[in-house]
C-alpha cells in the first residue's frame, strides 16, 4: 500500500499546511505506520480531507479495512484527482484482501476508466485478474474435476510452460470427453506443431486443423495453419486456396496477407504481392517479413525507388535500439587511453 502512495506523499508534503499532516506523511513514507496513524489522526481533526484519506490508507495497510472503508469510498467517489485515485487503489486492495472480487472489479474498472495509463491502476488490475483466474481455476477443479474443461485448461497451462507433449495429451483427453467442443482440435494441432516439425507431426497437426474446420468452418486461423503446413511441405499449389479462404473469413489477418504475398512474390505475381503486402503493413507496420517481401516485390517489378524505401524501413526495424545499455556496450569496445 505504501508504494502506491509514495509519489503523492512527496508531492503533498510541499503543499501541506498542517505540521501533523507533514509528519504523518513522512512517517507513512518511511513505513512507520503507528507514528503515521497518530499524526494523521491529529491532522484529520482539523478537517483536512487529505489527512482523512491518508489515515484511511494507513488503517488499510495495517489490516483495518473495515474502519478505513468509509473514508476511502467517500474520497474515491468525490475526488477526481490523485487523492481519489489513491483512495480507489486502497479500496481495491481492501476488497482483494477480503476476497470480494466483484467489488474489487467494480472499483478497478472505474479506476481504469479514469486513469487508463496509470501504472498503479494497471498493476492492481493485473493482480485482480490473476486472483480471479486462480480462484476460478480452483473452483473448476473442486466442483467439476471430470469436465473436459479441466483437461483443456491443463493443456493451456502446460503450453505456457513449454510442455507441448503433455499439453497434447490433455487436449486428447478433452476431445475424448467432448468431441464436438470448439478449439480443442485447433489447440491440439498447435501443440503438435510447437513440439515438432517432423513430417509425421505436420501430417497429424493438419488432420487436427481439418477436424476443427469440420466443426467450425469459419475458423480463419485453422485455414491459415493448414496453408502454412502445405507451404512447409512445398505444396504451393495447394497452399494458396487455404490462405485465400483465411482472408475471406478475416480480411484483416496480417499473417495470412504476408504468407500469401510471399507466395505471390515467388510466383512472380508482383502486382498482387504489392497489394497484399501493403495491406499487411497497414495492419502490422513493424512486421519485418512484410517489409522485406514488399521490398522484393517492388524490386522484381522494377520499382526501385519503392524498393529502396522499403529497404530503409526494414533497416530501421532491424536497427538495435539506442539507450543506456547500448551506450555501455559501445564504450566497452572503445580503446582505453594508454597509461603513461
Amino acid at each position: 500500500m505504501r508504494t502506491l502512495t509514495l509519489l503523492c506523499a512527496i508531492s503533498c508534503l510541499a503543499c501541506a499546511q498542517s505540521d501533523s499532516l507533514v509528519k504523518g506523511l513522512e512517517a507513512y513514507q518511511k513505513g512507520d505506520l503507528p507514528a503515521a496513524e497518530r499524526e494523521l489522526r491529529a491532522a484529520s481533526k482539523s478537517g483536512d480531507p487529505r489527512a482523512a484519506v491518508f489515515l484511511a490508507l494507513t488503517l488499510a495497510a495495517t489490516g483495518r479495512c473495515q474502519e478505513a472503508a468509509p473514508a476511502l469510498v467517500q474520497s474515491f467517489q468525490a475526488d477526481a484527482g490523485d487523492t481519489g485515485r489513491l483512495a480507489g487503489l486502497g479500496l481495491a486492495q481492501c476488497h482483494l484482501a477480503a476476497n470480494r472480487l466483484d467489488e474489487a472489479s467494480a472499483v478497478v474498472s472505474a479506476l481504469k476508466s479514469k486513469y487508463p495509463a496509470d501504472a498503479d491502476v494497471l498493476y492492481q488490475a493485473a493482480r485482480l485478474h490473476m486472483r480471479a483466474w486462480n480462484d476460478n481455476i480452483y473452483q473448476l477443479w473442486q466442483k467439476n474435476p471430470a469436465s473436459f474443461r479441466v483437461n483443456q485448461i491443463s493443456g493451456e497451462i502446460l503450453e505456457t510452460q513449454g510442455q507441448f507433449t503433455e499439453a497434447a495429451a490433455e487436449y486428447r483427453k478433452a476431445i475424448e470427453k467432448n468431441p464436438r467442443a470448439l478449439s480443442l482440435h485447433f489447440r491440439l494441432g498447435r501443440a503438435l506443431l510447437m513440439n515438432s516439425n517432423s513430417p509425421e507431426a505436420l501430417a497429424a497437426a493438419q488432420k487436427e486443423f481439418e477436424a476443427e474446420l469440420t466443426l467450425n468452418p469459419s475458423d480463419a486461423v485453422a485455414e491459415f495453419q493448414i496453408g502454412q503446413i502445405l507451404l512447409v511441405q512445398q505444396k504451393q499449389a495447394e497452399t494458396a486456396p487455404h490462405l485465400l479462404r483465411a482472408l475471406q473469413l478475416n480480411p484483416d489477418f496480417p499473417e495470412a496477407l504476408i504468407a500469401l504475398g510471399k507466395l505471390r512474390v515467388d510466383e512472380k505475381k508482383n502486382d498482387d504481392a504489392i497489394s497484399l503486402l501493403n495491406r499487411a503493413i497497414k495492419l502490422a507496420p513493424r512486421s519485418e517479413a512484410a517489409h522485406y517481401n514488399l521490398m522484393m516485390a517492388y524490386r522484381n517489378a522494377g520499382k526501385m525507388e519503392d524498393a529502396r524505401r522499403e529497404k530503409a524501413e526494414l533497416d530501421k526495424l532491424q536497427k538495435a535500439p539506442e539507450g543506456e545499455f547500448s551506450e555501455f556496450l559501445k564504450k566497452l569496445g572503445e580503446k582505453q587511453p594508454t597509461q603513461k
